[in-house]
């Protein structure tokens, strides 16, 4: 028989140990709440970079625990198009966290462009130390020395007026890059105004491969090489841009490389797109073309394999993003 002192006692010490228990559970959530959690990379607007004489924005994309020493890729949009859109669909991201490098996305604004188009016709906006490439220079030192990266593998790659931007930026700055891809555009040198520009985009302009040589060699006269590694990558049904352009372009960098514009190897990579290398393998070529057969104006991208996603300029038909960074040797070339 239990005696009245237990009988009391008993239910007191559930009580306390209920209680207690209680106040442990509510603690622990106000410190959940309060206490700040491990966020996934973001893109992230850059307000300050250094000297920006082309008055463009800057987006940085860190993966988490992003080793030192690791890659930087600048990425250019379309006309039209922003820093935030080309992020969202375009694969880099996917490819960046997957493969361990960083992302620099350059933004235009109304006030340079009505269009939101990088001026890669204007001379002022594409000379060394000037205008818009001198400000795509100051956000690669910048992203250099903020996040650690390594300065020798740096890269380039742009949709449209930004493939054609690109293109100028690896001709004026081939000390800082060390590849690129050019995605639906025009070769160096092509435009020194607006009107011209037109011209480029369609019917296009024909030059000798040694005059169109002599576009990148103008820009950095002093260079001797090593000369960017470069892709090229373009729709046959685009209209826009005509094909005869990534014909141009191709023939401008095999003769800056010194390597024949006939190709040394080619293969089908999926999606239609037919591959030439020129100047060595997939993974060694001084030139890489891509030909996307079917494909209008558009960054090729291939949701299916988690490479972007389908929109207005991203066209699903391969992983552009994937093979051009297997071929500059930063990553996989599947999504």
């Amino acid at each position: 028989m239990n005696s009245p002192r237990a009988v009391r006692t008993a239910p007191t010490l559930r009580t306390s140990v209920a209680a207690l228990l209680a106040l442990v559970a509510a603690a622990a959530t106000v410190l959940l709440a309060t206490a700040p959690r491990a966020e996934a990379a973001t893109l992230t607007p850059v307000p300050s970079f250094g000297a920006d004489p082309g008055n463009l924005g800057m987006y940085a994309y860190v993966p988490d625990g992003l080793p030192d020493d690791a890659p930087l890729v600048v990425l250019l949009h379309g006309c039209g198009q922003d820093a935030a859109a080309y992020h969202a669909h375009s694969g880099w991201a996917e490819h960046a966290d997957a493969s361990g490098f960083a992302l620099v996305y350059a933004q235009q604004n109304y006030l340079n462009n009505f269009s939101r188009c990088f001026n890669w016709f204007s001379p002022g906006d594409v000379a060394r130390g000037s205008g818009e490439a001198a400000s795509v220079r100051s956000m690669v030192g910048y992203a250099v020395a903020e996040y650690g990266l390594d300065a020798d593998r740096v890269y380039v790659s742009g949709l449209s007026a930004g493939g054609a931007m690109a293109g100028e930026l690896l001709a004026a700055y081939p000390d800082v890059f060390a590849g690129g891809s050019v995605v639906a555009g025009v070769p160096v040198g092509c435009a020194d105004g607006m009107l011209d520009a037109f011209t480029c985009m369609n019917p296009g302009v024909t030059r000798t491969p040694g005059q169109w040589g002599d576009q990148v060699r103008a820009k950095y006269p002093d260079w001797t090489g090593p000369w960017p590694r470069v892709a090229v990558w373009h729709g046959t049904a685009d209209y826009t841009v005509v094909p005869a352009n990534a014909d141009a372009s191709v023939a401008q960098w095999t003769n800056v490389a010194g390597v024949s514009g006939e190709p040394d190897s080619t293969e089908t990579i999926g999606g239609s797109t037919t591959a030439a290398y020129h100047g060595g393998g997939p993974t060694t070529a001084a030139v890489a073309r891509y030909t996307v057969s079917g494909m209008g104006h558009g960054v090729p991208v291939e949701p299916s394999t988690g490479c972007g996603s389908a929109g207005a300029y991203f066209l699903d038909t391969v992983c552009s993003t994937g093979h051009t960074v297997a071929f500059w040797g930063i990553g996989d070339p599947v999504g």
